[in-house]
C-alpha cells in the first residue's frame, strides 16, 4: 500500500530467505498493492457455514503438515 509496508515487507523477506529455514529460495514477488475485491457472500466465513467440507479440503492441501515442518 506504501513505501512503508514495502521496506517491512522486503526486509522480512530477506530475513527468512538468510534464515536458512527454506531449502529452495523464496519467489514472492513483493509488489504494489491493486484493487482488493472482497469474495462473495457465501464465500465469507466457509469455516464456519461448512465446517466439514472445510476441514476435508483442509487436511488434503497438505497446509498443517507444512506449517509443522517448517514453523514449529
Amino acid at each position: 500500500m506504501n513505501a512503508e509496508q514495502k521496506e517491512l515487507a522486503t526486509k522480512s523477506k530477506i530475513e527468512l530467505e538468510s534464515s536458512g529455514r527454506f531449502k529452495q529460495p523464496i519467489v514472492t514477488e513483493i509488489k504494489p498493492a491493486t484493487t482488493f475485491y472482497p469474495a462473495e457472500a457465501e464465500h465469507q466465513q466457509f469455516y464456519k457455514t461448512n465446517p466439514a467440507y472445510y476441514k476435508t479440503d483442509r487436511k488434503a492441501s497438505g497446509r498443517d503438515e507444512f506449517i509443522r515442518h517448517h514453523w514449529e
